[in-house]
């Protein structure tokens, strides 16, 4: 009778409502939309009042101090951007995107995730997500329906379409960290398998998206997971991903001449830079050149594309060409510097920087800690503290080739909750105090 009053609750979690925000991600975005807020975001906003309503209902004081304090650090520099962007209405959006982001959203996934079954839930729906986005974008190489790349319709985009060719990519990346965090535990060993072999399947559509730094930030962050899990299993896991390579790319030849050309081009960024990374190194250069007008509060918020071309050189492009996956030709601006710390820097100046990148890496040392303190006392919690570092050092990574802007940046809000628990919430065994 015990364990069936019991089990109402452990099926009914709370952080269904942040699984139902994951869900909505599989959704395709309507062709030729802008890549702004969509239904994902609108239900992230109803997750962190619904947590809120909890919250005041349960009477309890939500966060320990340190969390309090981690999580409204980025609240200093987003005011004081705000105030000097050049319109009230810039500013007033360009906070409420960041304190979803980087506040609201992931100080609800912290207050909505109980344990470590909770904690576990939220990852194998990112992995589920991961594997759809990831079957749809085989499916768009295969059949030649995806974006253009090289004037070939064979970019995999997922359901997130060519104007927001990083969305795929991200989903995948994430599920591929997730996926192998989750196989590195000390989980029963079906789901460990169940998650090795997700991780490996994953891996075909990471490719097929083409994206440079999507690789590079999982190619880091997996090295660095299988670190923390232990030298012998990080050699055994190696020599399982580059045996899988060579068949994957060797023996059934996956995008091979693309493949090989792309990830050539990493290392030809200085010596013979295609378009693309010439406009990046363009707008990196106007986001240091608004620092140095304004180096203490930026340019305000939603205020790159205004300066950009004050600052710009001539050798940067109009704009980035997209096409195809069910849309037609579009010639997109180039409205952001694609480097999440130049951006901030840019917008916010050193305070905005210093307060987002504070609470970053106090994420980081809080997450190793504990996993560290996990693992010596064999709370068994090994899955969850490895998923955690690595989504916050996949972000980390990618935050070097990339910023926030599209459909699957609420995702990006969910990750940096799911670290947030790992980093800040109480111990197992510690009650929460009232």
């Amino acid at each position: 009778m015990t364990s069936l009053a019991l089990a109402p609750p452990r099926i009914l979690s709370p952080v269904l409502p942040i699984v139902a925000v994951v869900a909505l991600l599989a959704l395709p975005v309507a062709p030729g939309g802008e890549g702004g807020a969509g239904p994902a975001d609108a239900l992230s906003a109803l997750a962190v009042l619904y947590c809120a309503i909890r919250v005041v209902r349960d009477r309890r004081r939500p966060l320990s101090r340190t969390a309090a304090v981690v999580l409204a650090l980025p609240v200093l520099g987003l005011a004081v951007a705000a105030v000097g962007a050049d319109s009230p209405g810039a500013g007033l959006t360009g906070m409420g995107r960041y304190l979803q982001v980087f506040v609201l959203v992931p100080a609800a996934v912290l207050l909505l995730v109980r344990d470590g079954a909770d904690f576990r839930l939220l990852a194998w729906s990112l992995v589920a997500l991961a594997g759809w986005q990831g079957a749809v974008g085989v499916h768009q190489y295969v059949t030649g329906t995806g974006a253009s790349y090289q004037g070939e319709p064979i970019r995999a985009v997922g359901t997130f379409g060519a104007q927001d060719v990083m969305g795929m990519a991200t989903v995948v990346s994430f599920g591929v960290v997730c996926a192998v965090g989750l196989a590195l535990g000390s989980t029963p060993v079906r789901q460990r398998a169940i998650a090795a072999v997700c991780a490996l399947a994953l891996l075909l559509p990471l490719a097929l998206s083409f994206s440079r730094g999507a690789w590079i930030a999982t190619a880091v962050t997996c090295a660095v997971q299988l670190v923390l899990g232990g030298l012998r299993r990080a050699l055994k896991v190696a020599a399982t991903l580059t045996a899988a390579a060579v068949i994957l790319v060797g023996g059934f030849g996956v995008g091979t001449a693309m493949l090989q050309e792309r990830i050539s081009s990493i290392t030809q960024v200085t010596a013979a830079p295609d378009q693309s990374v010439t406009d990046r190194y363009s707008m990196w250069a106007a986001a240091l050149g608004m620092w140095r007008e304004q180096p203490l509060t930026g340019v305000g918020l939603k205020g790159f594309p205004e300066h950009r071309d004050a600052h710009a050189s001539l050798a940067l492009s109009a704009g980035s060409d997209t096409e195809g996956a069910g849309a037609a030709f579009v010639r997109q601006p180039l409205l952001s510097p694609h480097n999440m710390y130049l951006l901030v820097l840019a917008e916010q100046g050193l305070i905005g920087l210093l307060a987002l990148a504070g609470g970053w890496l106090a994420l980081l040392v809080c997450g190793v800690r504990r996993l560290v303190r996990v693992r010596q006392k064999g709370l068994g919690l090994e899955d969850c503290g490895l998923v955690a570092c690595g989504l916050l050092v996949w972000q980390l990574t990618d935050f070097a080739y990339a910023d926030i802007g599209g459909p699957s940046t609420v995702l990006t809000a969910v990750c940096l909750g799911l670290v947030a628990w790992w980093a800040l919430a109480p111990s197992p065994g510690e009650a929460t105090p009232r």
